[in-house]
């Protein structure tokens, strides 16, 4: 097996160099001093084992494995630190094991026997493997981001997603907020951890992105996170975005036939709260407040055809769930105000109208305009 050494201390890299010479299991093909050589190495020419050093200065080994897995995630990966808590880190990376410095032959020898192969005897040999199944026909998987970060599977509706902490629900987030984009490491570092320490809150999004991966991988998810230049970026493909729909399919213009009618129906259903509402993500929040503007302009739309074609009750209950998402909306109240006039309920009427004077007197120190009030005194 071919293996390269990647370590700035050029003492413990010419001290691991002997130790793995004087044992022959692994043929050195490559050592260096800088993360970045060793990974141009790797460009050109592949290797089986990496031994990598976890803490160098321009590029630490967390970051430097991150690489090597784009490249081929076939090679494996021993970290080599002088701190015993970056292991958990290592491991949680999926490498292969970890030598704390000084390397002694002893310790060696036990990763190197991690590394061999061991064939199964013939006796207990498994038959060969069936091609996977196909597909269930139909089968979607989708990811809903109105109220809150699901992950659907139409063949499993109950299937829940298991987030290994909050912090990797919201780099995924995140990184799907910015679909098709790169985003600086240290951007999404900002975001997420901005009270740690640099190198600590790298080394999270390092073990985070690591988590993020496997799960879509357990969800066979066509949703690739890309790593490039100190920037990550999140791509899909075959993948349901309920907010790519919603967007598809948005119209902000009169509703103009029951045909048209039933299309916007089935897109403003998607709709199932306010953009990542539950999660409170800050970075969020100018898109929340675009798509909700959108949404509330499609929904006024329906419920005027509604009351137009004498459907005044279906127009009275949307707009009143219009009303908590926007309750000081006057075009919101006016269209409540006609709906309960239809339905010839001047109680109803009444009531509503003065509860909305007293929220505005109450909430922004100000009347319903003239033009409003003369006509709901018309109405009266």
């Amino acid at each position: 097996m071919r293996a390269i050494l990647i370590d700035d201390e050029k003492p413990a890299l010419q001290h691991l160099e002997r130790l793995l010479l004087k044992d022959g299991r692994l043929q050195i093909s490559g050592k260096f001093t800088s993360a970045r050589t060793g990974l141009a190495h790797l460009e050109r020419e592949q290797a089986d084992i990496v031994f990598l050093d976890i803490g160098m200065p321009e590029m630490n080994g967390l970051e430097a494995g991150e690489y090597i897995a784009g490249l081929n995630g076939n090679t494996r990966i021993v970290y080599i630190t002088a701190y015993s808590e970056y292991a958990i880190e290592a491991f949680e990376l999926n490498a292969v094991d970890y030598l704390l410095k000084p390397v002694t032959s002893q310790r060696l020898n036990k990763t190197l026997e991690r590394l061999k192969p061991h064939p199964v005897p013939a006796a207990a040999a498994e038959p060969p493997a069936a091609p996977p199944e196909a597909a269930p026909p139909g089968k979607q998987l989708s990811i809903l981001c109105f109220k809150r970060l699901e992950f659907v599977d139409s063949t499993q509706p109950g299937r829940k997603m298991q987030w290994r902490t909050s912090k990797a629900q919201e780099v995924f987030a995140l990184l799907l907020h910015n679909r098709g984009q790169w985003i600086l490491k240290d951007t999404i570092v900002d975001l997420v951890w901005p009270d740690f320490k640099p190198e600590k809150a790298v080394t999270n999004l390092h073990t985070t992105v690591y988590h993020i991966r496997k799960l879509l991988k357990a969800w066979e998810m066509e949703v690739l996170v890309e790593f490039s230049q100190e920037r990550y970026r999140l791509t899909k493909e075959q993948v349901m975005l309920d907010v790519e729909e919603f967007e598809q399919g948005y119209s902000g213009t009169p509703v103009e036939s029951e045909e048209e009618w039933l299309r916007r129906e089935s897109i403003l259903q998607l709709y199932r709260g306010d953009y990542l509402d539950e999660h409170h993500y800050d970075w969020a929040e100018i898109r929340r407040k675009e798509l909700q503007v959108r949404y509330i302009r499609m929904s006024l739309h329906s419920a005027e055809y509604e009351l137009a074609s004498g459907r005044p009750r279906q127009a009275l209950e949307r707009l009143l769930d219009l009303q908590a998402a926007d309750p000081y909306s006057d075009q919101i109240c006016r269209l409540i105000l006609r709906s309960y006039a239809d339905l010839g309920d001047f109680i109803g009427f009444r009531t509503h109208y003065d509860k909305y004077k007293e929220l505005l007197e109450r909430d922004l120190g100000i009347r319903p305009d003239q033009v409003m009030d003369s006509w709901v005194q018309r109405v009266l």
